[in-house]
């Protein structure tokens, strides 16, 4: 049985996570009933064992400063030409409240730029709202997203001529940030638009023309043309950016695996800036060849402020990956590597899922929800929309920028990050807490994605601090 005690001083009695951290916490909280218990990877023969309850699993989201929670007389209307059946007050199955807003489209995919290719609910007209120096949060959840081809939020004026627009979210195969039958925080912030009309412009940092005044606001969902998609709107809130805090950004620098050359070549060019990163390790691979000694660890966390962080205890286990394993086995794995962390004072309470890959095991249980009885956060390799805010939405379901090789093309490649409208101005000019991962940093060419040369990494470095970007681990940033 492995130890599930953290490095706290305490041990917290079990708390349901039915009950705790609902909103990303990969469950259904109302209307569900055995689908939440199923989804909550709480095995219920062992109900007495004790969890780690950190930020993850007790913190809720950051105040609103404005918020439509879709309760009786919100006002929002159906739009669209691609509309089976829209509900305005559904009491069938909601978050807050009494009710959410339920729409479903007819499946009818199309190019998903007309008004025909999309069912929607929209405010036009309503009062006029500031967004700057704020950012959008939505709350909804998908019934089948593989039915899904996109969703998109729209703000502006003059029924939405003048309009910006978020892609909220893109279904993909494999792993999706969003996730079938359960509730989602998204935030939207400015350096995330990829669209404007009318009247609006943004520049290559995706800075708006206007930051207010905007009166008409529109979520829609286009489906992927293979049959009616469902989904459920709960929450159009306001909050903060992190402008305020971070004028110039945040970035946390990550490495997965703890290779023995991120030591040797990346860690110095780091220093140089004064910067700290957090490596997810692998706890059986540490003190052989090619990886991080345990005494490097120590030095990089003890000597120059880095965060020693967990990825999983076998390597066998992370080449299998949780979603590849049972839920037994990721149980013993995830608390074996918090146990060997404690025992080696290694302090963070932060993970990585192996292949970033946070679903299900194989036999059905929730990824997520048994890795957070071990830590409080998670983070994937998932890029879509590519930073988050802070404190952000889905702590276990951290959003990273990953493959940083001149082997790739798109926001990945280095010459990219670091140009005029890369990830790395948007994050400057547009806010945001950047997460960049690395695997390898190499003085040989690149073979793939996980490698990138040294000279690139020196580069991205470079233009950090050049930005007077302010750099923080994960668990800095979290704490």
């Amino acid at each position: 049985m492995s130890d599930p005690e953290g490095p706290r001083s305490h041990r917290a009695p079990r708390r349901s996570l039915l009950k705790v951290g609902a909103v990303g916490a990969g469950v259904v909280v109302a209307g569900a009933g055995a689908t939440a218990l199923a989804r909550s990877g709480i095995f219920q023969s062992d109900a007495a064992r004790p969890v780690l309850l950190g930020a993850a699993t007790v913190a809720g989201l950051s105040k609103a400063s404005w918020s439509q929670n879709f309760q009786p007389g919100h006002g929002w209307k159906s739009a669209g030409g691609n509309v089976q059946k829209v509900v305005l007050d559904d009491t069938s199955e909601f978050v807050r409240g009494t009710q959410s807003i339920s729409l479903t489209t007819a499946g009818r995919a199309g190019a998903g730029g007309t008004n025909a290719d999309q069912a929607c609910v929209e405010r036009l007209g309503g009062p006029a709202v500031n967004l700057k120096g704020k950012a959008i949060r939505l709350i909804f959840a998908v019934s089948d997203v593989e039915k899904l081809r996109w969703i998109n939020f729209y703000v502006g004026t003059a029924g939405l001529d003048n309009a910006f627009r978020w892609r909220v979210h893109t279904h993909a195969k494999g792993q999706n940030w969003v996730q079938s039958g359960e509730w989602v925080a998204v935030t939207l912030q400015w350096g995330d638009l990829n669209a404007s009309s009318g009247t609006y412009k943004i520049n290559p940092a995706r800075m708006p023309s206007v930051q207010g005044g905007f009166t008409d606001m529109r979520f829609s969902v286009i489906d992927a043309g293979t049959g009616p998609c469902t989904v459920r709107l709960q929450a159009v809130e306001i909050v903060p950016d992190i402008k305020s805090s971070h004028p110039n950004g945040l970035v946390s620098i990550t490495f997965d695996d703890s290779w023995q050359d991120v030591f040797t070549n990346g860690r110095p060019l780091m220093e140089k800036y004064g910067f700290a990163g957090t490596t997810y390790t692998i706890a059986d691979q540490i003190n052989t060849g090619g990886k991080f000694t345990t005494d490097q660890l120590r030095a990089a966390q003890n000597l120059s402020g880095w965060e020693v962080a967990g990825h999983s205890y076998q390597g066998a286990v992370h080449a299998a990956r949780y979603s590849g394993v049972t839920a037994e086995v990721v149980d013993k794995d995830a608390g074996a590597l918090r146990r060997w962390m404690r025992e080696n004072n290694f302090n963070s309470d932060s993970f990585a899922y192996p292949g970033g890959q946070f679903g299900t095991t194989t036999d059905g249980q929730s990824v997520e929800s048994i890795v957070q009885r071990y830590f409080t956060t998670g983070r994937s390799i998932i890029g879509e929309d590519t930073r988050e805010n802070t404190p952000p939405p889905m702590p276990m379901r951290l959003r990273s920028l990953t493959g940083i090789s001149s082997t790739q093309k798109g926001m990945s490649n280095p010459n990219t990050l670091v140009a005029r409208g890369g990830v790395l101005d948007r994050t400057q000019y547009a806010g945001g807490w950047l997460i960049l991962c690395f695997h390898r940093v190499v003085t040989t060419t690149p073979r793939n994605s996980s490698e990138c040369h040294k000279n690139d990494f020196a580069k991205i470095m470079k233009a950090i601090k050049g930005r007077g970007m302010e750099v923080r681990t994960v668990g800095e940033v979290m704490g």
